[in-house]
């Protein structure tokens, strides 16, 4: 009866893919085997000269960095981070942290991640969205890695605005001091995995990471879904 139930549900209303909204055929999950294919790795963590790593230098220490995909405006990507954060489907990322985390589990400066921060909301967004749009592939990475998911610890202070608009140094003014960290003891020695959305100037990555430098001896690295081409 739940199956016959199941297929009157797709008959009048067909599951899309996320990433271009085209039906999925028999064995398709949220995206399309077309959209799967075509997503613009980048490889960048298994690359000796990263540059999502080299585009932090001299602006915060980490570990290493590395950034799943590419983002291009119209391309898959924003589609389908844009149903993501808006659109409340959030299996994008566990998708995308399923992808990535089979990648990183296997590459050894990632092997001693103890614990996966995502890049908080404020409260009041986080209250109007209803969740943070990394958390699942915050979570997924953690899974993969063996590591402790912390949404606690590095908490926003202040709402800013979009930063969309804004170039590096505006967004810099703006952001710089929005995090504050709470029971910084449970994280001393710890080697953090900072999750983020996408990569634009990387402000708000590295006033996240700033902030979580106070934390005696810890270690920083970066994984995000994207970064903006």
């Amino acid at each position: 009866m739940v199956k016959i139930l199941n297929n009157i549900v797709s008959a009048f209303f067909p599951a899309t893919c996320l990433g271009c909204a085209s039906k999925l055929i028999q064995h398709e999950q949220h995206i399309c085997t077309h959209c799967r294919h075509n997503l613009p790795f980048t490889s960048y963590h298994k690359h000796p000269e990263n540059p999502v790593l080299q585009s932090f230098y001299g602006r915060v220490l980490l570990e290493n960095a590395t950034a799943l995909v590419h983002y291009k405006k119209n391309g898959i990507v924003q589609h389908l981070l844009h149903q993501l954060k808006y659109k409340g489907q959030q299996e994008v990322g566990v998708i995308l942290g399923n992808i990535l985390g089979n990648d990183l589990k296997n590459e050894p400066s990632y092997q001693t991640i103890t614990h996966v921060i995502p890049v908080p909301l404020h409260k009041k967004r986080l209250k109007e969205r209803g969740y943070n749009q990394v958390a699942t592939f915050g979570k997924q990475l953690a899974l993969q890695l063996n590591a402790t998911y912390a949404d606690t610890i590095l908490i926003k202070i202040n709402n800013t605005k979009t930063q969309a608009f804004k170039n590096r140094a505006e967004r810099w003014t703006t952001i710089q001091d929005s995090f504050e960290i709470k029971n910084a003891e449970l994280l001393t020695d710890a080697h953090i995995l900072l999750v983020d959305d996408v990569i634009t100037t990387g402000a708000t990555l590295e006033a996240c990471a700033n902030a979580l430098k106070k934390i005696p001896n810890i270690k920083i690295s970066i994984a995000t879904m994207s970064i903006a081409s």
